[in-house]
């Protein structure tokens, strides 16, 4: 565990300190697009985020290579040479679509290609646990078909939900930290040495997820990007794949009898991984009502529209945080209901759980517009939105200072902001950013 932690330490560092010079280079090499009618954003935002990811990817993979216990992931299995491939093409071409905005239908065959270099170099399903069947062997053909459908399945519903700041990279945090848990029970309580690689996977993941957050929380500095929500989507289906398409279930022991009775009951285990839109199934819900309604309109399922999942939250009141708050309870609430019905399967606390957290998400998705305030002897500790002393005082202020400002600009003559440009604050310079959005 320690070295596992290790390589989720150097990831995060790495991918935290580089998304400043990133961010500088973004700006630098105009990848700054301009502010289109779906966006949430006001002012334009350098992208590209998905460069500190991917070497936050590589120093975490190197790390790991290096280390006693981790390094006979990498002697005993070509799995995690098969991710750095597959995710250094997948990142290349996020690169050029952050900064070109290459064809929808380019990036999917990219996806594809990048899928079928992992299967090539051993990353693949091999075989599937059925309920009243057993354990299936997939043929070539079936197993490569599988893995490619799940990675680009995986990929295009994190980017699907990569539109409010921080909302994609604290839910794959979110899901890579529940399969890091099951990956490492797999690995360590059964001694399945076949579950290691997606224990690291995972440990990466989570590191380059939480390394980017800061720098991307309301309001973002910087966005992944293509490049990041692309590659994150890979990361998290090459566990999957890893964890659940080699693990043969039988080996695991866990209950007696024959093979086929063994896996039906292993069924409510296996079905979280098998399908990795399961862990984050608030992507991939997304994704399916976003595809139903475009094609519905006779539109491609690729154009850009305001109908998302978070699109909505925003539309019926709900804040900028408070909205990426209440998608990373959802996704928090699925992924670990389904490790905890994994562990164990019978318990009815685990069912009742679930449905009472359920509700309370219920609640607060009805109250968009209820801002909770703090005990008057918390006040001293909480943000000032929070503090019930002083409040009308400090709309009045504010909107003194806002007519104020107003006046001053209709004396001032506006100057256009371009992109790039020195002196400016806020997301479009390098210099400090404005806290008003």
């Amino acid at each position: 565990m320690r070295e596992y932690l290790l390589t989720l330490c150097v990831t995060a560092a790495v991918t935290y300190l580089l998304t400043g010079p990133v961010r500088k280079f973004a700006i630098v090499a105009g990848a700054m697009p301009e502010i289109r009618a779906r966006d949430v954003h006001r002012e334009p935002t350098p992208r590209l985020g998905g460069i500190a990811m991917f070497f936050g990817l590589c120093a975490g993979l190197l790390v790991a290579d290096h280390l006693t216990n981790l390094s006979e992931v990498f002697e005993k299995s070509n799995e995690p040479r098969a991710l750095l491939s597959g995710a250094a093409l997948i990142w290349l071409i996020g690169v050029l679509d952050d900064k070109f905005e290459i064809d929808a239908l380019i990036k999917l065959g990219g996806q594809m290609i990048a899928a079928g270099v992992m299967v090539v170099q051993g990353l693949t399903i091999l075989w599937i646990p059925l309920p009243g069947i057993g354990t299936v062997a997939l043929t070539q053909w079936q197993g490569t078909l599988l893995t490619v459908a799940l990675v680009v399945i995986t990929i295009n519903a994190v980017n699907f939900v990569d539109g409010l700041d921080g909302l994609a990279a604290g839910m794959v945090c979110i899901a890579a930290a529940a399969f890091f848990m099951y990956a490492y029970r797999i690995w360590y309580s059964y001694g399945i040495e076949a579950a290691a690689p997606a224990s690291l996977f995972a440990a990466i993941l989570m590191g380059m997820c939480l390394g980017f957050l800061p720098h991307n929380m309301h309001p973002a500095r910087i966005f992944m990007g293509d490049s990041g929500s692309m590659l994150i989507g890979l990361v998290l289906a090459a566990g999957a794949i890893s964890v659940t398409g080699q693990v043969d279930p039988d080996v695991m022991k866990l209950f007696s009898g024959s093979e086929r009775n063994a896996v039906h009951q292993m069924v409510p285990v296996y079905i979280p991984l098998l399908m990795p839109l399961t862990i984050i199934a608030i992507p991939a819900a997304d994704l399916i009502l976003a595809i139903v309604r475009r094609t519905w309109r006779g539109q491609s399922p690729f154009a850009a529209d305001r109908g998302h999942l978070h699109h909505r939250l925003l539309e019926i009141g709900h804040s900028h945080s408070r909205a990426v708050l209440i998608m990373y309870f959802f996704s928090a609430l699925i992924a670990f209901g389904a490790l905890a019905y994994s562990v164990n399967a019978a318990s009815m606390w685990i069912v009742l759980g679930v449905v009472f957290l359920s509700a309370i998400g219920l609640v607060l998705l009805l109250l968009p517009r209820f801002t909770p305030r703090a005990p008057r002897w918390a006040e001293r500790v909480v943000p000032p939105r929070y503090r019930r002393r002083r409040a009308a005082a400090a709309g009045d202020e504010a909107a003194q200072e806002a007519a104020a400002d107003a006046g001053e600009d209709e004396d001032e003559e506006r100057v256009p902001v371009t992109v790039g440009a020195s002196g400016v604050n806020g997301a479009t310079a390098v210099g400090p950013r404005s806290r008003a959005r």
